[in-house]
C-alpha cells in the first residue's frame, strides 16, 4: 500500500469515526489458499483475494456485497472503488468483500475466463461461509465500477447453482448474486459505445464473434438475472451511458426489478462522487433501493 493510499484511507477512517461509524481492521484472504486454478506464477497478482470488511455486530443487517474495483481489466482502482466502498457499506450495516481479481497486467497476465472465475469464487465463498461472516446467504450482492461493473454484470448473467458433488464445500454453493449494483459500468461488447480497452484486455482485439456476444451482457439477461441498481452520467465519454441504458431495457423486457440513475454531470471514475454534484447522491439512493428490497432489514 503506497503512502498516498494510506493517507487517504486514514482520512476516510477519521471521517467515518467522527460520524460514529465503527471500523474493524479488514482481513485479507486468498480465494484459493492452495493456488488459483490456471495460475501462471506465484506472484501477488497470480493470487486473487478478498479483503473482508465486516460491520459492527450491533449494526449488521446480514446483507453482504462483493466489490469489484474498475481499471479496464488492466489494473484495479482499489481505494476509491474498493476500500471507500466497503467502508460506506459498513456504515449501512452491510459486509463488504473487496475482490482482487486477475486481469491483463496482474501476475503473468490474465484474460477471460479468469476474472469471472474469481468473481464466482468470491460469491461462493461468502455464501458458503455466511454463518462465519454473519451474513444471510440469500442476501449476497455484487457491486462494481467501470470494468468491474462489466465483471459484476457478467457474474449476474453467467452463474450456476454449484456442484453438489464437489469435494470443496465452497464449490457446492451457488455463484448467483442476489442483487447487482453496476456503477458507470462497461456492459456491452462489440458496439460503438463499447470501452475497447476493457474488451481488448479481457478477450483480445480479434476475439471470436460468439465470445464477444456472450460477454455483451445486455444480450444475456433472463428473468433469472438478479435485481439491479444502475448508475451512470451523461458526461461519461470513456464509458458512455448507453451501456447502462441498454442493460436496463433488457432487464425491463425480462421483468427483472431494476432502477436506473443517469446524472447529467460528472466524468467517468468518480467513485462515491463526493463533491462532484448531484452524483454524490447515488450512495444514498442505492441505500434507499436496498432498503426497499428488504436487504437492510435485520434478521
Amino acid at each position: 500500500m503506497g503512502l498516498r493510499l494510506r493517507i487517504v484511507s486514514a482520512a476516510i477512517a477519521i471521517v467515518l469515526l467522527s460520524a460514529g461509524i465503527g471500523i474493524c481492521e479488514p482481513k485479507v484472504e486468498l480465494l484459493w489458499p492452495d493456488g488459483a486454478p490456471g495460475a501462471r506464477g506465484g506472484a501477488d497478482g497470480d493470487k486473487p483475494s478478498l479483503t473482508i470488511y465486516l460491520p459492527d455486530a450491533d449494526k449488521a443487517t446480514g446483507a453482504a456485497v462483493v466489490i469489484c474495483p474498475g481499471g479496464g481489466y488492466g489494473h484495479l482502482a482499489i481505494d476509491h472503488e474498493g476500500h471507500q466502498i466497503a467502508q460506506w457499506l459498513n456504515s449501512l450495516g452491510v459486509a463488504g468483500f473487496i475482490l482482487k481479481y486477475r486481469h491483463s497486467r496482474s501476475g503473468a497476465g490474465y484474460g477471460h475466463p479468469y476474472p469471472l472465475m474469481d468473481a464466482q469464487r468470491a460469491i461462493r465463498t461468502v455464501r458458503c461461509r455466511a454463518g462465519e461472516f454473519g451474513v444471510d446467504p440469500q442476501r449476497i450482492g455484487i457491486l462494481g465500477f467501470s470494468a468491474g461493473g462489466h465483471l459484476t454484470t457478467t457474474a449476474g448473467t453467467h452463474f450456476d447453482k454449484g456442484d453438489p458433488n464437489a469435494a470443496d464445500p465452497i464449490d457446492r454453493a451457488s455463484c448467483r448474486p442476489d442483487f447487482m449494483v453496476p456503477v458507470y459500468a462497461v456492459i456491452a461488447f462489440g458496439e460503438p459505445y463499447t470501452h475497447r480497452g476493457s474488451q481488448n484486455n479481457l478477450i483480445g482485439a480479434d476475439a471470436d464473434a460468439e465470445l464477444v456476444k456472450s460477454l455483451s451482457n445486455e444480450k444475456q439477461v433472463t428473468p433469472e438475472t438478479p435485481p439491479t441498481f444502475l448508475v451512470h452520467t451523461d458526461e461519461d465519454t470513456a464509458v458512455p451511458s448507453e451501456n447502462s441504458v441498454y442493460f436496463y431495457l433488457a432487464l425491463r423486457k425480462a421483468r427483472v426489478p431494476a432502477e436506473l440513475h443517469i446524472y447529467r454531470r460528472a466524468p467517468h471514475g468518480v467513485g462515491l462522487g463526493k463533491g462532484r454534484g448531484p452524483i454524490e447522491n447515488w450512495p444514498m439512493e442505492c441505500a434507499a433501493w436496498m432498503k426497499d428490497l428488504g436487504l437492510l432489514d435485520k434478521k
